[in-house]
């Protein structure tokens, strides 16, 4: 995804302490996302920054809607999402742990962010894994085809587990 310019903060200009900035973010920051999941939406982004001699710490917080299909009835529907994420960014010019995805080494000379990637991603992580209607807005005719494709079976037990039954039946 392509940085938004309108996303980045210059932070040398910056006195040492607590900042706040507002973004909207709306169908063109979706789009620009090329995820086919990603309709459209309206989610309002809050970044609570506190800056340091060495350190920016950047709290996002999420809190909107985002267009997605549904999961049942392939309709769009608006999902709700809210959410936080702490991203901290390191100005020494020395490689973190790799292995914390929560800190990111800027280099020295460096003086601005750009947060478009961290907004992508706090959206996704707050978003649910299963995406459904609420009760009876699905399109009834999914509905109805749906409900006409009964599959039933019933399980093959694994027959390990038998063999382990009779073992415990044996020894008592």
């Amino acid at each position: 995804m392509e940085a938004f310019p309108e996303h980045t903060i210059a932070f040398t200009g910056l006195k040492d302490g607590a900042h706040r900035f507002t973004y909207e973010l709306d169908d063109a920051f979706f789009k620009a996302t090329e995820q086919e999941e990603y309709v459209g939406g309206k989610v309002a982004v809050t970044v609570d920054m506190d800056k340091s001699q060495h350190l920016l710490v950047c709290k996002i917080h999420v809190d909107g809607s985002v267009q997605v299909h549904c999961d049942h009835c392939n309709g769009l529907m608006d999902c709700p999402v809210k959410g936080d994420q702490r991203q901290i960014f390191t100005l020494t010019g020395e490689e973190g742990d790799e292995g914390d995805e929560e800190l990111v080494s800027l280099p020295t000379d460096a003086h601005e962010v750009n947060l478009t990637h961290y907004f992508f991603e706090c959206i996704s992580l707050n978003l649910p894994a299963r995406r459904i209607h609420p009760d009876g807005q699905c399109d009834p005719e999914v509905d109805q085809a749906l409900s006409q494709i009964n599959i039933e079976h019933e399980p093959v037990p694994d027959p390990r587990w038998e063999a382990l039954q009779a073992l415990k039946n044996n020894r008592s």
